[in-house]
C-alpha cells in the first residue's frame, strides 16, 4: 500500500514543482510599461485617408470620411470611419458602394451634411465624369445613415473643366437659415452658392459668389496659387474660411492650410495676410516628420474647443499616402492658430467628448 500511495503522489509532486517553476519564470518578467490615459499622438488614423471631413451624428458618435482608396487590394469609393472620441477610430467599408451612373472610378474630397429636417444625411463629393466633354463634377448622394450606403441622386450637380468645380463643403448658415455649397480649385477663386432647400439643386435665384482669390506671384513660400477644400465654422462674431493650396500631393507636394474671416456667410472674406500685414495667411505647414499638410474640417468638442481634422504625408514612410492627424485650434486676436503653425510631433490632451 506505501508503494502504492507514494506512486500516486509523487504525480502530483512533479506537476506542483513543474508549475511552480513556471510560476517563478513569470514573476521574473518585468512589468509592462505604464499606459498613459487621457492622452493621443499623431497620426489618429495612419492609413491613405486624404481629404478627411468629420461630423458628430445624433447618436453621438464622429463618423469621419475620405477620398477614395484601395483597402486590402479592393477600392473605396469613400471610405468612412466612426469614432466615439476623435482618435480612436473604426473602418465601416464603403460610404458609396454604388458608383453613379455619371461617375468614372475616382471619387474625393467628401462632405457629409445631415438635414434635421429631412432626417437625411448629404454627401456631397467630387467626381470624375465618364462623358469625357463634362469633366470633373460635384455629386451628391444621400442617406437615412450616417456610414451609408449613400445612393447617388443620378445626375451631377455641377460639372466644368479641370479641378474647377471640386472639393464641396455644405454649411446651413444660423442667420439665415440657407443652405451654402462651397466649393473650388483649379487656379479659380473658391466660391459659395445657396442651395435649393432640399439640398439637391441651387437656388434658381442664386449665383456664384467669389470669395478667396489664387495670388499669382512667384514666391516659393506662396501656397496660394491654387486656392482649395473649403471648411466654413462659426464662432463669436465670426465665419472662418479655412482653405488649402497649393499642390497636394506627389514628390513636388507643397501644400498648407490658411484662413480668412468674415461676418457673413457669403463674405465678403479677409485673408489673415491682409488684415494682419502678414506675408501669408498660412496657419499650419509642413514641419519635420509632416509635410504637405491640410484640407482640413474642423469639430467641437464638448468642452467648446475646435480641433482641426487634415491630412499630411509622413516624411518617413511616403509611400504610405497622406495620413489623418487631428490638432486643437486656439484662437489669438479673433484668429486660429494651431501649435505655432504646425503639425504636433509629441503628446497631447484628448479631445473632450461625452
Amino acid at each position: 500500500m506505501k508503494r502504492i500511495l507514494i506512486l500516486l503522489v509523487l504525480p502530483f509532486f512533479l506537476l506542483s514543482a513543474c508549475t511552480g517553476v513556471r510560476q517563478s519564470e513569470k514573476l521574473t518578467v518585468p512589468d509592462p510599461e505604464p499606459v498613459q490615459q487621457g492622452v493621443f499622438s499623431n497620426p489618429v488614423l495612419d492609413i491613405n485617408f486624404p481629404d478627411p471631413t468629420v461630423i458628430k451624428a445624433p447618436d453621438g458618435a464622429y463618423y469621419v470620411y475620405a477620398t477614395n482608396s484601395s483597402v486590402h487590394g479592393k477600392l473605396i469609393n469613400i471610405q468612412v470611419h466612426r469614432s466615439e472620441d476623435l482618435v480612436n477610430w473604426e473602418s465601416l467599408g464603403d460610404a458609396l458602394p454604388q458608383r453613379p451612373q455619371w461617375g468614372d472610378k475616382d471619387f474625393w474630397a467628401p462632405h457629409v451634411f445631415f438635414d434635421e429636417e429631412q432626417q437625411t444625411y448629404f454627401l456631397y463629393y467630387s467626381g470624375e465624369s465618364i462623358d469625357e466633354g463634362a469633366g470633373k463634377c460635384l455629386g451628391v448622394a444621400t442617406s437615412k445613415n450616417p456610414e451609408g450606403p449613400f445612393v447617388d441622386m443620378g445626375t451631377p450637380l455641377l460639372c466644368g473643366e479641370g479641378f474647377v468645380n471640386i472639393d464641396p463643403m455644405v454649411y446651413e448658415d444660423p442667420e439665415t437659415n440657407k443652405k451654402l455649397l462651397y466649393w473650388g480649385s483649379g487656379f479659380e477663386p473658391i466660391k459659395v452658392q445657396e442651395l435649393s432647400k432640399d439640398g439637391l439643386s441651387f437656388n434658381e435665384n442664386s449665383s456664384p459668389i467669389e470669395l478667396v482669390f489664387p495670388l499669382d506671384n512667384e514666391d516659393p513660400e506662396n501656397y496660394q496659387r491654387l486656392v482649395e477644400g473649403p471648411w466654413v465654422t462659426r464662432r463669436g462674431d465670426y465665419y472662418y474660411l479655412y482653405y488649402s493650396g497649393d499642390n497636394c500631393c506627389g514628390e513636388q507636394a507643397h501644400y498648407a492650410a490658411m484662413v480668412a474671416r468674415s461676418k457673413n456667410a457669403t463674405g465678403p472674406f479677409e485673408t489673415l495676410e491682409e488684415a494682419e500685414g502678414r506675408k501669408s495667411s498660412v496657419i499650419l505647414e509642413k514641419k519635420g516628420r509632416w509635410i504637405a499638410p491640410g484640407h482640413n474640417s474642423v469639430i467641437r468638442d464638448e468642452a467648446g474647443e475646435d480641433w482641426m481634422v487634415y491630412h499630411a504625408i509622413d516624411s518617413t514612410d511616403p509611400g504610405k499616402g497622406r495620413v489623418m492627424l487631428i490638432d486643437k485650434i486656439v484662437y489669438k486676436n479673433g484668429w486660429p492658430a494651431i501649435n505655432g503653425g504646425f503639425p504636433s510631433a509629441g503628446v497631447q490632451s484628448l479631445p473632450a467628448v461625452e
